[in-house]
C-alpha cells in the first residue's frame, strides 16, 4: 500500500475494531521511513448535546505493507473545545 488514500481507507475500516470506539474523523496522515502514522479522533463518550461528546485523539502506526502495528491515545477533548488536554497516566 503506497497511497495515503488507501491507508486512510484501511484505518477507517479497521480502527473501530482495534480501538473499540466509533471513528469521528481522520485528522492527519504521514508517511514515515518505517511505514505510516495516522491520527484519528474517536468518540470516547457520547453526550447530549453532542457538542459535549468526549473525543480521543489516537495515533495509529502502520507498517510499509499497510498493516496496523499499534495505536496510542495522545489526548482528549470535548467536541466543542478547541484546546486539547493530555491524558493522565
Amino acid at each position: 500500500m503506497s497511497s495515503a488514500a488507501k491507508i486512510i481507507e484501511k484505518v477507517r475500516l479497521e480502527s473501530q475494531k482495534f480501538i473499540g470506539l466509533k471513528l469521528n474523523s481522520v485528522v492527519g496522515v504521514a508517511k514515515k521511513d518505517e511505514g505510516w502514522k495516522v491520527t484519528v479522533e474517536m468518540v470516547e463518550k457520547e453526550s447530549i448535546p453532542s457538542s459535549m461528546d468526549i473525543l480521543g485523539i489516537y495515533e495509529i502506526s502502520l507498517n510499509k505493507d499497510g498493516e496496523i502495528e499499534g495505536f496510542e491515545r495522545k489526548a482528549l477533548r470535548k467536541r466543542i473545545d478547541t484546546e486539547i488536554s493530555k491524558p493522565e497516566i
